[in-house]
């Protein structure tokens, strides 16, 4: 779950919902970007369904009594997460190889500095997983293969950078993950520059350098939980009792 916490409520965007919004975007990237236009089909539709993993996670939140919030993408506990993180890239497998490839690779560099033996179980499973998919190309291009991976953990962060902020929010106020700009975009460049992207209204976002072939609009499923619901029934029934919402989102030139 994506969780934006207010004065007295939760604003909370299921990953999956998130992860479709990751799809829309790449959906109108600029091919002349990329190396080619080789496998993007494949790459889109692993934005789309990268973290499927966490479909059945959202559909009931759990609460942080540490941090009195309900548990988020970032701070959910780690063994669920990992389980649940090779469930999903399984389910992608028995459907597009290419894709499965990519979201190993994502999820791989969340613990790629980590030294927990969990997580090193899980790197060298998946390590095992994307060796073995790899066989299955000849010729890979691997130059395209990193620009692909790239590309995903871009629409995945231009996302994040959707539901993280409050509509509106100015440069100096955003989430400090993307102040700076995207990791890993300078590639798609010529001057070797991240994408940056800032809110020009509560509707309206815009990139510079723009990398998209045109302007599009968003739909972005959310529900605000009350704090004071919460306290009343507890987060899993508090959510479950909760509308769910739409926030409508211009991404312009």
């Amino acid at each position: 779950m994506i969780i934006r916490e207010t004065n007295d409520s939760f604003i909370m965007i299921r990953q999956h919902d998130h992860a479709f919004l990751s799809g829309e975007t790449i959906k109108y990237f600029n091919r002349d970007l990329l190396l080619s236009d080789d496998f993007f089909d494949d790459a889109l539709y692993a934005s789309y369904q990268h973290d499927r993993s966490w479909i059945s996670l959202d559909e009931t939140p759990i609460w942080n009594d540490r941090d009195n919030i309900p548990y988020t993408f970032s701070d959910y506990p780690l063994l669920p997460k990992l389980a649940f993180y090779k469930i999903g890239v399984d389910e992608i497998e028995r459907v597009n190889t290419y894709a499965s490839l990519l979201c190993s690779m994502h999820f791989c560099s969340f613990f790629s500095d980590s030294a927990n033996k969990d997580c090193v179980v899980f790197l060298t499973g998946e390590a095992r997983r994307q060796s073995r998919l790899k066989e299955q190309f000849h010729d890979l291009d691997e130059d395209l293969l990193q620009q692909h991976f790239h590309l995903l953990q871009f629409s995945d962060n231009l996302s994040l950078y959707l539901c993280l902020n409050e509509p509106g929010v100015s440069k100096e106020e955003e989430h400090p993950w993307f102040r700076n700009g995207f990791h890993h975009t300078e590639m798609f460049h010529p001057e070797n520059r991240p994408f940056t992207a800032k809110w020009v209204n509560l509707n309206q976002v815009t990139l510079d350098p723009y990398p998209f072939n045109r302007d599009f609009h968003l739909s972005m499923p959310f529900k605000t939980v009350s704090k004071s619901l919460v306290q009343e029934m507890g987060i899993a029934e508090a959510y479950k009792k909760s509308e769910l919402e739409e926030k409508k989102i211009h991404i312009s030139q």
